[in-house]
């Protein structure tokens, strides 16, 4: 596996967990349709690995179903160097998959279908039928490349232990520590001049809000009329019962720590001063988890053996790839491939778990799961996408 795209295959295979991401889909959306199957495929063979091959069409059916479903890659996957990690990638479930027990093709044909009527309701008819149109998709095919992934994550889960979801969940506690905060966020950009503002003028305006606050004034309404965090000023700058694990790690530590309904120091993260109030917090406890949570552990633990083998094993089975050079790639070896090469690295790689939303303007402070700009990759890794809380 590509070092640099390891972040997001692991971010590519976990979401599969736990629905998919519905977010994901919420923005955009077909009637159900017959499946298509490709029969007396000639393409050329693009992937040779240990008992089996890859062809053209099959890899640029694998190509349009994951634009289908994370559309945030698409211009990666324009990216000789991305493609070259997507067919490995393929080639690992198709790999895997092939070796399944037939209990867990079962459960992961059960789990896939379950998924996929989840992800299509959430989206209206007309949208989904845009959607699958756009890349020239039918349902089967998106159940198939789902049926797959959750065929290897059901058949890996079978040898995780109680001991190790109980290890898992003590590494993780975070993910299922929850908090309602009210904040109010001053930006180190002005949204209204778009122009960066000095960290002393806004840690300013900060403590002027603190002053207000701790004289009595009402937090809803000094969020309205300063808060710069366009998720929640409105909402009197209050998230509420969200995961903690959702937060960049300043705003998590302090809803973490804060005592309760104690107005707090600003505090600093990337995007600006946060003066933050903490309604009330539960703490995580493994005996009070539902089974669903137990088996979103399960399946991160599973996700994680299968990373594993990607990074440690799947050399071992490819023997070939052969995939056509991009006339983009070509140009960009000519015409500076070391920008190129910087953007690819650290434009997804550090971001790619929380990519499950639209980007909005940078200048509020967001970033490209939230609107606020303070959610982790974590959440992408459970599925957590019905929450819009990032402060």
């Amino acid at each position: 596996m590509l070092p640099k795209y390891k972040k997001v295959g692991k971010v590519l295979s976990v979401s599969m967990v736990a629905v998919l991401s519905l977010s994901l889909l919420a923005a955009c959306g077909k009637k159900d349709e017959a499946a298509a199957p490709e029969t007396n495929d000639t393409s050329a063979v693009v992937a040779t690995y240990d008992g089996g091959t890859i062809t053209a069409n099959e890899f640029d059916m694998e190509q349009r179903v994951m634009k289908f479903l994370y559309p945030e890659y698409a211009q990666m996957m324009e990216m000789d160097d991305f493609k070259d990690y997507l067919v490995r990638q393929e080639v690992a479930y198709e790999y895997l998959s092939g070796k399944a027990s037939e209990e867990a093709k079962t459960e992961g044909a059960k789990v896939a279908t379950e998924q996929f009527d989840k992800m299509k309701a959430s989206v209206q008819a007309d949208q989904w039928t845009e959607m699958l149109k756009a890349q020239n998709l039918t349902d089967q095919n998106i159940k198939d490349y789902m049926t797959r992934i959750m065929t290897v994550i059901k058949d890996k889960e079978t040898g995780v232990t109680e001991d190790a979801i109980k290890k898992e969940f003590e590494t993780n506690k975070d993910q299922f520590t929850t908090a309602s905060v009210r904040h109010v966020l001053i930006n180190f950009t002005d949204p209204d001049t778009q122009k960066e503002r000095k960290k002393e003028d806004a840690l300013k305006i900060a403590k002027e809000v603190k002053t207000k606050l701790d004289a009595g004034e009402d937090f809803a309404k000094v969020a309205k009329e300063y808060s710069e965090d366009p998720g929640s000023a409105d909402n009197g700058g209050l998230y509420e019962n969200t995961p903690v694990s959702n937060w960049v790690e300043a705003f998590k530590e302090a809803a973490k720590t804060l005592p309760i309904n104690k107005i707090s120091d600003p505090v600093e993260t990337e995007y600006g001063y946060h003066v933050m109030k903490v309604e009330s917090r539960t703490e995580a406890d493994y005996s009070k988890l539902t089974d669903e949570q137990k088996e979103t552990l399960k399946s991160q633990l599973a996700a994680a053996e299968i990373d594993t083998f990607m990074t440690n094993e799947l050399d071992k089975i490819v023997k070939e790839v052969n995939l056509p050079k991009t006339d983009k790639a070509e140009e960009g070896t000519t015409e500076g491939t070391e920008g190129t090469e910087g953007t690819t690295g650290t434009g997804t790689g550090t971001e790619g778990d929380k990519s499950t939303e639209t980007k909005t303007d940078e200048s509020t402070g967001t970033d490209a799961k939230t609107d606020q700009g303070t959610k982790t990759e974590s959440d992408a890794t459970t599925g957590d996408s019905g929450d819009t809380s990032s402060k």
